[in-house]
């Protein structure tokens, strides 16, 4: 098949988040079992170049907004050793700035975030038709590229090109929409009495992206099964619990993978020391290395506690703010690494000073310091209020560093809770939303901890589960080929 992928962003080109991760890793399975894989971004002031020789395309044009026109060029480069290429759509108007998203200087949304990305989904169809490549499946990524099958089914659909072509949404998190104010709904192209109320458009009085590539898509997919269900509640649905409801039929979960290559103790290149599940010991040595470097004592019966996250009330920090002082009375040590809201910073900095033999919060991004607390720490917390689908659960499932999570999206999907009656799980859950249930969830795992045979055991159990791309991006290939052959019938 021929499988166009359209995002905002990708792994090495450029990340803000787990979509990079994800667009970045699942076109790569999908192009070594033979499918033509073309993979579109905006050309971006910072891109990073050094993954593959970028140079012109032979072909430019111009794009019209609002009647004023705007030029278009493209970059291209391929992988040399699949079937493989990446496109990025240039204009240095609307592209050529600090951030992707977010004016630092006010430190809000672009204001101009709808031409920008209205910009880019048009270019990339442009180019795809100057370039004679029908694709069988469009693959589209969250609001930004959104509009996509909304021009396939409306705007380009007398010229006839992507008649046969199938377009599948796939939603990262149902909380960003692309919502702008009615009056810029003109941007789009489309005729104006296509936004009226209950259209696909239409959002409580405003123009949703998101909604429209929802109504438009032929297939909607997100990060987890678990997931898939929870957008059609009035509790996580984010006001589009209705549409996605009426679109039940057609929305699949599928969980997002993990790159081994990168993630794996046994390889791992960041790590002073790489250990496998036969011989766990370099695991000690990376957690005697970390405390020893934020200066904390060591102590083989404490556990060490890791966190790397987004630091908001959404990852469930609230509830451990509420607990930590119990948290820390304990016999445990921590170490949290991420950055986000200034009241969790100078929650976590009164932390350090309170607890300086315990405690530390580094309060930066360091993908490097990511890799070394999966491998040294005992426990993973990550007590979300809402995951659609998670990855720090899954590194730490192969790096032995069992998890604390709360059964929700692809945390429930993915860790199963430790049963002593049994013997069997791979982590720690908990269902209430509620500080209380948090704090008896990380007491039963530090009790749990002190039984070393047990702990090995679920340490063991996780180590063996098998989340890779390949299985994930065979679901997307039977999905991609049922489509397809619908398009043949």
């Amino acid at each position: 098949m021929k499988i166009l992928v359209v995002a905002s962003e990708a792994v090495p080109f450029v990340k803000t988040g787990g979509l990079g991760d994800v667009v970045g890793a699942l076109p790569k399975p999908l192009a070594r079992t033979n499918h033509q894989v073309k993979v579109f971004l905006p050309r971006y002031e910072k891109l990073n170049t050094g993954y593959c020789h970028v140079g012109k395309l032979g072909w430019s044009g111009t794009i019209s907004i609002n009647e004023k026109k705007h030029s278009l060029s493209v970059e291209h480069c391929r992988d040399k050793r699949l079937p493989l290429e990446f496109y990025f759509i240039r204009n240095h108007h609307f592209f050529d700035r600090d951030e992707l998203y977010i004016d630092k200087k006010t430190n809000r949304d672009y204001a101009d975030n709808d031409e920008r990305f209205i910009f880019f989904t048009r270019g990339v169809l442009e180019t795809v038709t100057a370039l004679d490549w029908r694709p069988d499946i469009i693959h589209v990524h969250d609001w930004q590229a959104s509009l996509i099958p909304v021009y396939v089914k409306t705007l380009y659909k007398e010229e006839g090109f992507f008649s046969q072509s199938k377009t599948v949404l796939t939603i990262h998190n149902l909380a960003y929409q692309g919502t702008f104010d009615s009056e810029r709904f003109g941007a789009i192209g489309l005729p104006e009495a296509m936004f009226y109320a209950t259209s696909p458009f239409e959002f409580y009085g405003k123009v949703n992206f998101l909604k429209a590539g929802i109504v438009y898509a032929d297939k909607i997919t997100t990060v987890s099964r678990r997931y898939a269900e929870e957008i059609q509640t009035d509790e996580l649905g984010c006001g589009l619990n209705g549409v996605l409801s009426q679109r039940k039929e057609d929305l699949v979960g599928i969980l997002n993978g993990v790159d081994y290559t990168v993630w794996s103790p046994s390889r791992d290149k960041k790590i002073p020391y790489t250990y496998h599940l036969a011989n766990l010991s370099g695991k000690r040595m990376n957690k005697v290395e970390l405390l020893r470097r934020f200066s904390l004592p060591v102590r083989d019966r404490a556990p060490l506690i890791g966190v790397i996250s987004r630091l908001a009330d959404q990852k469930g920090l609230d509830l451990f703010a509420e607990i930590a002082d119990k948290v820390l009375a304990m016999d445990v040590q921590m170490i949290i690494l991420g950055t986000g809201d200034d009241k969790y910073h100078q929650i976590f900095r009164e932390f350090e000073t309170r607890y300086p033999d315990k405690f530390r919060a580094c309060l930066t991004f360091d993908d490097d310091l990511a890799h070394w607390i999966e491998a040294a720490a005992d426990m993973f917390l990550m007590p979300s209020q809402f995951e659609p689908c998670g990855l720090n659960q899954m590194y730490s499932l192969k790096y032995g560093t069992v998890p604390i999570v709360r059964e929700v999206g692809g945390l429930a999907d993915t860790v199963e809770d430790f049963k002593p009656e049994t013997g069997q799980g791979t982590g720690f859950v908990f269902q209430d939303y509620s500080p209380e249930a948090l704090l008896d969830t990380i007491t039963r795992a530090v009790q749990t901890f002190g039984k070393r045979r047990i702990w090995t055991k679920i340490m063991k159990s996780g180590m063996r589960k098998d989340y890779s791309w390949d299985r994930s991006a065979h679901e997307y290939a039977e999905l991609f080929g049922k489509l397809n052959n619908m398009k043949n019938d």
